[in-house]
Parts: C-alpha cells; sequence; structure tokens
C-alpha cells in the first residue's frame, strides 16, 4: 500500500488524544456518604466489571476513528476491492481525420468516436490528468472538463492528418505526467492507410477501440491538375477519380462552371479550355455528393495570359535558341525581347542567365552580375560529374560549373535553391533572374540533351519571369511550404489576406486554393487538398490494427462500451479513501450505541 498524501498521516498522533484522556480519568471532590447513595455505590461495585470494559472498548473506537480519518486523509492506494481507480495520467487520441466524417448507417463515424471519447473523459476523477490529442497533434485538457469541451468541440480535419505523431504526442504528455499510471486510449475509424506503418508506445500501455462499421462505396476526384499551369490562354484540365462505375463531373474555372461530362471508369478526365478571365484563377473539379463528401471536390490553380515574349541571345548557345523556338511553337512563350535567356556576360533582368561558354568570360560575367543588382557570382571552377538534383530535373548531370558565392547583405527568403550539385548551389533564383553555375554546352552538363530541359526552361520562365510570375505547390491541409522569396501576403478563398514573413510557413488546414501576392496582384498559389488516399476507406482488421502498435502491452477491440470500461486500468490499485470514510462512519455509530447504553440503563 502507498499513499497519494502521505504528510496527511501525522493526524494519526491525534489519537493519542481518546487514550490520555482515558488514562488521566479520576475522580474529584469530596466524599460525603449519604445512606440512600450506598446502595448505588452498591450497584457500581457489582457492575465495575462491565463499566471497565465499555470504557475500553469506548477508548478502542475512539483511537480507531481518529485513525481511520487519518488514513482517509492520506489517500492510501492497495490492490484490494472497492475504491475508485488510481490517479492516471490518459492521453485520448481521437481521429478526426477526414475518412471519419464519413457517414455509415445514417450518422458520421466521427460523431460515434466522439461519444466513445466523452465515455472515457467522463470516467476521470480529481487525481486524474487527462489530454485529448486530434489526428493533426493538436492538445487540448489537463483536466476532464476541458477535454470534454474538446471533444464536443471536434471536427473533421480536411486531410488525414498524422495519426502516427498524435500517438507520439499522446505518450510524450502522460510520460511526463509524473503518476505512474500512465495509458493511451486511441479511438479510431481504423482506416488501413492511416495505419501503415509501426507505432512505437515506448512503453505505455494503449486501448484501441476501431468499431465494426462497414464503409460505403466512395467515389473522389484524386487529381486535378492545369496542364501547363499557364495557359495563353489556353490549356487543358486533366483530373482522375476512384470511381468503380461511370461519374458525372463538372469543371470550373474562375467564376464559371466551364465543363461538364460522364467519365468511364480508371480513364482520366482530360477537357481542353480557354476562359474569358485572365490572371491567376481558382478552379474545381467536381463529382455528385455521396456519403464521403470532402473528397468530391478538387482543387487546382492556373493563370491565364498573353505568353511571355522571350529572346534567345548569342551567349547562351545553340541549345537555348532550339529551346525557345520549341516553346514558341507550343505557344508557351512568343517571340521577343522582354525575358533573355542568355549568358551571364550579358546579365540583365529578367533573364535566364548560364556561367560563360569561356571561362575567359568569367570576370565580365562578374561584372554584368553586379550592375545587374544579382547578389552571385561565379568563383572557384568544379568538375564532375556529379548529379544535379532539382525539381523537374530529372537525370541530368554536371561535369563542369563553378561555385556560386553571394555577395553583400541578402534579405532572409529574398533567394531560392532551385538545383543542387555536389551539396552546393547549381541553379538559385531570385528577383527577376535564373542563374545556372553550368555553360548551356554538352561538355559541361547533359541538360540540354535530356527531355526535361524544355520544360524546365518553360517553367522557370513562367514561374519565375513572367509579368504574373509564380508556380503551383500543391500541399495536404497544415503541411509545411517555402514561401516565395518576394511573397509577403497569402490570399484566402474568401480573398482576406493574411501576412507571411517566415521562409517557411504552414498552409490552412482548409482545402482551397490560395494565392501568393507580389504587391497587390496575385503571382502563384498553394493548393491545398485532402490527401488522395484519405478516400479509400478500406478498414484494417482488428488483429492487423493491435499489431501496428509497439513497445508496449496493446487492448484493441470494436465494442465502445468494452473500451471505455477499459479506462483507468492500467493500475490494479485503487485509491481506498472513500473504504476508509465508509469506515470511520461504522465506528462513530459503534461508538454512538457503546456510549448511549449506560444511560438508557440508568434511566430504567
Amino acid at each position: 500500500m502507498s499513499f497519494l498524501s502521505p504528510f496527511a498521516l501525522l493526524l494519526a498522533s491525534a489519537a493519542a488524544v481518546p487514550l490520555l484522556l482515558h488514562l488521566l480519568r479520576h475522580r474529584t471532590g469530596e466524599r460525603i456518604e449519604f445512606p440512600a447513595v450506598r446502595y448505588m455505590l452498591r450497584a457500581e461495585r457489582e457492575h465495575s466489571r462491565e463499566l471497565k470494559i465499555r470504557n475500553l472498548l469506548l477508548m478502542v473506537l475512539r483511537v480507531a476513528i481518529v485513525l481511520a480519518l487519518a488514513l482517509a486523509a492520506s489517500r492510501p492506494i492497495g490492490r484490494l476491492w472497492g475504491g475508485s481507480h488510481a490517479p492516471t495520467a490518459l492521453a485520448i487520441v481521437l481521429d478526426n481525420s477526414l475518412s471519419t466524417s464519413v457517414v455509415v448507417d445514417g450518422a458520421p463515424v466521427l460523431a460515434r468516436l466522439k461519444d466513445a471519447a466523452r465515455g472515457v473523459a467522463g470516467r476521470a476523477a480529481t487525481g486524474d490528468r487527462v489530454w485529448l490529442v486530434t489526428a493533426d497533434a493538436h492538445v487540448a485538457g489537463n483536466s476532464p472538463a476541458v477535454v470534454r469541451n474538446a471533444v464536443d468541440r471536434a471536427e473533421p480535419l480536411a486531410g488525414a492528418g498524422d495519426l502516427a505523431a498524435a500517438v507520439a504526442r499522446a505518450v510524450q504528455l502522460v510520460k511526463a505526467s509524473g503518476i505512474p499510471a500512465q495509458q493511451v486510449a486511441i479511438v479510431t475509424d481504423g482506416q488501413a492507410t492511416s495505419w501503415s506503418s509501426a507505432v512505437d508506445l515506448d512503453g505505455v500501455t494503449a486501448t484501441v477501440l476501431a468499431p465494426a462499421l462497414k464503409p460505403p462505396r466512395n467515389r473522389a476526384v484524386v487529381r486535378a491538375d492545369a496542364e501547363p499551369p499557364h495557359w495563353t490562354p489556353r490549356g487543358a484540365v486533366r483530373a482522375a477519380t476512384s470511381a468503380t462505375d461511370s461519374v458525372t463531373f463538372r469543371i470550373a474555372v474562375g467564376t464559371r462552371a466551364t465543363a461538364r461530362g460522364t467519365a468511364a471508369p480508371g480513364s482520366d478526365i482530360v477537357v481542353r479550355l480557354e476562359p474569358p478571365e485572365r490572371g491567376w484563377l481558382a478552379g474545381t473539379v467536381e463529382l455528385e455528393p455521396d456519403e464521403l463528401r470532402g473528397d468530391d471536390q478538387r482543387f487546382f490553380a492556373v493563370h491565364v495570359g498573353a505568353a511571355p515574349a522571350v529572346v534567345a541571345e548569342a551567349g547562351a548557345g545553340a541549345f537555348a535558341r532550339t529551346a525557345v523556338d520549341a516553346l514558341a511553337q507550343s505557344g508557351r512563350i512568343a517571340k521577343g525581347a522582354d525575358i533573355a535567356v542568355t549568358g551571364a556576360e550579358s546579365a540583365r533582368k529578367p533573364a535566364v542567365l548560364f556561367a560563360p561558354l569561356d571561362a575567359v568570360q568569367l570576370g565580365a560575367a562578374n561584372r554584368a552580375l553586379e550592375r545587374a543588382g544579382i547578389p552571385w557570382r561565379f568563383a572557384a571552377a568544379r568538375t564532375g560529374p556529379a548529379p544535379v538534383r532539382g525539381n523537374g530535373l530529372v537525370n541530368v548531370t554536371a561535369t563542369r560549373w563553378f561555385a556560386l558565392e553571394t555577395r553583400g547583405t541578402i534579405e532572409a527568403g529574398s533567394v531560392d535553391t532551385l538545383a543542387l550539385v555536389g551539396g552546393e548551389p547549381w541553379a538559385v533564383a531570385g528577383d527577376g533572374y535564373v542563374l545556372v553555375a553550368s555553360p548551356l554546352a554538352a561538355d559541361a552538363t547533359d541538360l540540354p540533351l535530356r527531355a526535361s530541359w524544355v520544360p524546365w526552361l518553360g517553367a522557370a520562365i513562367a514561374d519565375r519571369l513572367a509579368g504574373d510570375a509564380g508556380g503551383v505547390t500543391e500541399a495536404a491541409p497544415g503541411a509545411t511550404v517555402a514561401r516565395p522569396a518576394w511573397a509577403r501576403e497569402l490570399e484566402a478563398p474568401d480573398g482576406s489576406l493574411r501576412e507571411v514573413r517566415a521562409a517557411r510557413i504552414e498552409v490552412p488546414s482548409r482545402a482551397g486554393v490560395y494565392f501568393w501576392r507580389r504587391g497587390s496582384a496575385r503571382a502563384g498559389a498553394v493548393v491545398v487538398n485532402p490527401e488522395a488516399a484519405e478516400s479509400d476507406l478500406a478498414r484494417l482488421p482488428i488483429e492487423q490494427l493491435k499489431a501496428r502498435f509497439t513497445g508496449g502491452d496493446v487492448t484493441a477491440v470494436a465494442d465502445a462500451s468494452r473500451w471505455v470500461a477499459s479506462a483507468f486500468t492500467v493500475s490494479g490499485r485503487r485509491t481506498l479513501d472513500a473504504a476508509f470514510l465508509w469506515l470511520a462512519l461504522l465506528l462513530l455509530a459503534a461508538e454512538a450505541v457503546v456510549a448511549r447504553a449506560p444511560t438508557e440503563r440508568r434511566a430504567e
């Protein structure tokens, strides 16, 4: 047996008071013999043995009463039957990912999960510490009342969240509580894609509830892209669905519904469009609603405008002229002198700049970069071959390049590294320029020989240098993305603006299209959509779900009442304060009976 309030045991010293009163008790006053009293004294002597036993019993009862109250105040914990559970640190992990919003048997799955979580929170006692951790690892609680309110307010996320991270956070909370009895209670729909890998419990006991609910057949938009991201002004929307039968779709770009149709199962939706609106626009691909509404619509972003005017200058070499001609023929650019593709010795803005073909021009290139206000300089020569790592660059190798070094003070977030080679910057971008560390020659890099060369150049011009330059970033709700160097605000779907300063930001948790702002104009977008895996509603069998948890004792059930009953039972010990209080009441009743008996006899 142990005690939660051991200092309360000092109250047991008060048990000496009845003992001292019994020992110090003696007669006082003058003795006067009256004839009638002699008969009473004789009766008392005749009953002296009975009186001594009664007085001794009263002393024992009163000492026991004081000891029982002292033990109750010290809150003992033991393995005896009865009493409430021992103080426990318990974290409830509530799966409120998008898949839990599916309607099964007329009610969302999340509503059932919340009912179970409320049942566990309702069993918490005063000495417990309780938390609620949702699928996005958001924590609420430390008290039962706060947890119950947080459960009531929980809403389904727009994406999958991170249940493994939520469990890890719950384990951290209970282990840091300082309470020996620690438990994590997980309530989930058991979606297979959410529990695809093992979760370490770090020695903490866990109970898992996954209700046995058969998911409905689900149709979802799992892909929606504008091809290319910049239309001049015509382009295509490509989408894909997870439907197993024919499905009716609707496509909208900007404020207008521009296409409707029916897609066959397993086939992509491809629609060519030329919307009347210009600039950066939000688009959607929608299906008829079903039991899971959150994936019936998917967002995309597109820029619609005139093709940028580009010229390939002699300093960039023949490969640049060929690529510019190919982009012009596809309509992605127009021939003109607004944007240059050239060697760095002719640096200006806006331009895509390559290291000079002749190393003799290196000094002239650095001076030209300085005059153009570009904070990069070519430094020591490097040789390879070495792989180039960057978005859109597939199987590209650099054989000869120059180290890129910055000059002067550079504002945080004002430059972006587009590609690396050997851990060093190989392609960088900033306000009005893209700079590549290798010359555009076959003996320096195989970039112009790769299929990715022309698309990469087109994306660099459209995303970095055009009038409404900017790219499209795809992100799941709550993910972290890099802020463009020039962006200072993010425009929400409702038109409200949010100031952004950090180099990386957490995207909003609500699905939709959010536009970066360059001054007062849109210039690029963050498209927030749920993970495609959230549309797969297949569930893990209960034993397989249990096997996903390692490093601790795990109980997995499908019955909510069993799961609720298993909460706060991680320790076999219970608090016995109530038992000692009941004992004290019984002793008080016995003491009253014993003390009252002589009075009744005297009355008789």
